[in-house]
């Protein structure tokens, strides 16, 4: 009998149970403790970024470097379409607009329909982008680096400073990316922009049951994160606050499972490597069925695995469900965000391509747990359906 085959599961056979026993001895559980400021400055120092501060998820994050970039509910934000929701929503809890863009073959955002959207659809003046359908005043870009792929940041990057728009990563899928190539050469994703962010769900390469880290290389932004994710404390033996903070803090258990999991990250990274070369190897020459690539330029972390089924003999649905009768997990592409029922009279920007990779990509399982024979089983399992 078949076992089952999880899409993304964790991988905790380090130091995880010894970290985190050190923690609940020490009973230095919440989000006091050391465990959490090593994270930070290990997190910090393996991206080379400045500083990190730690938070509760990647979704936690993403609103707080919303906050530091300075957006209101004035303003607008240009966001991907392809992409989990949670990337979106938080523009949407400080009451801004979202603009919503196509993707390009890497499935992140596309550079040159951004540039367009800038250049015919924005007025310049005073240093500020502005849409001339909505009026609002563009304040930030929320890029996705998606499936751990590289988006275009050497075109993206010139854009947002040519128009002053804070330029956010959204590196949650990404940690350990970054560009063996080119002008950026050296750079982690999440370090490139103004801000970035990671995400350490379970599903992500590394995680900490829950839990997120903002980096960057702008003191003022980190000091800023972390007053706002600390609940805003002016004084804190009197608590006294400033402003509206956040209970965002990550606790000390989840940063003794992160400490764990970091040490293990390029190992990871190898066995991603090693199993999407297998995959690869073995969908080559079938019909139908082609393994999107990753960006040439950049060491990518092989979060994800897509495989793009078009003229298959079972198109993307079909497969799925077959894949679920012969116990191995797999999934769609997510849902484009501007037609989900939130942001359905949103703005939204030339969409083509991702309705394209929407139609035709299936994620199959990708877990730093998968063996080399597990990775031949789906493969045989889908070529067999011919």
């Amino acid at each position: 009998m078949h076992k089952f085959i999880p899409l993304s599961t964790p991988n905790l056979k380090g130091n995880e149970l010894k970290y985190v026993t050190t923690a609940v001895e020490t009973e230095w559980v919440s989000t006091g403790g050391p465990y959490v400021n090593e994270f930070e400055k290990k997190i910090a120092g393996y991206v080379h970024a400045n500083g990190a501060v730690s938070c509760q998820n990647g979704t936690a994050g993403l609103h707080t470097a919303l906050m530091v970039a300075g957006v209101t509910k004035d303003d607008a934000v240009i966001v991907p379409t392809l992409t989990f929701i949670a990337a979106v929503n938080p523009v949407q809890y400080i009451g801004a607009e979202p603009i919503f863009m196509d993707c390009d073959d890497s499935l992140c955002m596309d550079a040159e329909k951004l540039e367009d959207f800038c250049v015919n659809e924005c007025d310049f003046t005073d240093g500020r982008l502005v849409d001339r359908q909505t009026k609002r005043h563009i304040k930030a870009m929320l890029v996705v680096h998606v499936f751990g792929n590289m988006a275009d940041m050497e075109a993206i990057l010139p854009i947002a400073r040519r128009y002053n728009v804070t330029l956010i990563e959204d590196a949650t899928e990404a940690i350990g990316t970054y560009y063996t190539d080119g002008s950026l050469k050296g750079k982690y994703a999440g370090t490139i922009g103004d801000i970035g962010v990671y995400s350490f769900n379970g599903n992500k390469i590394i995680t900490t049951g829950g839990g997120g880290m903002i980096v960057s290389d702008n003191e003022d932004f980190l000091y800023r994160a972390k007053h706002l994710t600390t609940q805003a404390k002016s004084d804190e033996l009197y608590y006294t606050h400033d402003e509206v903070g956040y209970n965002y803090r990550m606790t000390n258990l989840q940063a003794a499972l992160g400490l764990a999991q970091l040490e293990q990250l390029e190992d990871f990274i190898s066995i991603k490597k090693r199993n999407y070369k297998r995959y690869k190897e073995l969908f080559a020459g079938v019909n139908g069925l082609r393994l999107l690539p990753f960006r040439d330029s950049i060491r990518s972390n092989l979060w994800f695995y897509s495989l793009y089924v078009d003229g298959f003999v079972l198109d993307r649905d079909k497969l799925i469900q077959y894949l679920a009768k012969n116990k191995i997990q797999s999934r769609p592409i997510w849902g484009l965000i501007h037609e989900q029922k939130p942001y359905l009279g949103s703005r939204s920007y030339k969409i083509t391509k991702a309705y394209e990779y929407w139609r035709h990509v299936v994620n199959i399982p990708c877990s730093t747990n998968l063996s080399l024979e597990d990775v031949e089983r789906v493969a045989e399992c889908i070529k067999n359906a011919e």
